[in-house]
């Protein structure tokens, strides 16, 4: 494959084997340092290189679902053992609590869903599990959410890279593009939900802007 911005990411791939990718989706699903990992594009390529025989699929699909599965009860744990004190602590150069914030703003909104959500929208999978277990989320509850998210997101990704491989003849010509589009679908939803607040947070401005100015006695 074709080195992205110098990165070549199926090389990469090749070279740490299936306990690389096993630790690299485990630390991206509920380690707070794991939140800039290229999860997504990561899955993909190893699904592919399951359909050129590089890697077992079976096996690659079926750790890549117990290592997300693994990586976010251990962010929900995480959560419940530090508490609040994890919304005080201060910025760093791998963790912002913007995202924890961001993620805890969508847990509220979207409830349980949110935990299968965040699969595909990057830095939230790693911060909604642990918001899961700040909040008063029952583990058992959490744990039914968890099974499902991880099973779409690490079987999902990885059977969509593997059959479009088999699929599709020389398939590594068009794998760039293709990696491109899966990071710019992973980015659209939150993207969506950033315009939409801001819209929202426009338009209460303006009714507040409004009401201020028919409040306003009349000149005598």
């Amino acid at each position: 494959m074709e080195e992205l911005l110098g990165f070549d990411l199926e090389e990469f791939i090749r070279t740490v084997g299936y306990i690389g990718v096993f630790g690299i989706i485990f630390a991206e699903s509920g380690l707070l340092i794991g939140f800039f990992l290229p999860g997504d594009s990561l899955l993909f390529t190893a699904g592919f290189l399951a359909s050129q025989d590089f890697f077992s699929y079976p096996a690659m699909a079926i750790g890549c679902f117990i290592a997300a599965v693994a990586g976010d009860s251990v962010g929900y744990w995480f959560g419940h053992r530090v508490g609040r004190r994890l919304f005080q602590r201060e910025d760093s150069l791998l963790f912002k609590k913007r995202h924890l914030y961001r993620a805890e703003a969508l847990y509220q909104k979207h409830g349980g869903k949110i935990i299968v959500i965040a699969r595909f929208m990057p830095i939230v999978r790693t911060f909604a599990p642990i918001v899961a277990g700040v909040g008063t989320m029952h583990y058992r509850r959490f744990l039914s959410y968890n099974v499902v998210g991880g099973f779409l997101w690490g079987v999902g990704v990885t059977s969509a890279g593997y059959f479009l491989g088999n699929a599709i003849p020389d398939v590594d010509r068009y794998l760039l593009p293709i990696i491109f589009l899966i990071v710019f679908i992973s980015v659209l939803p939150p993207a969506i939900h950033v315009l939409q607040d801001y819209l929202s947070q426009r338009r209460e401005h303006r009714q507040a802007l409004a009401g201020e100015g028919d409040s306003t006695p009349n000149a005598s």
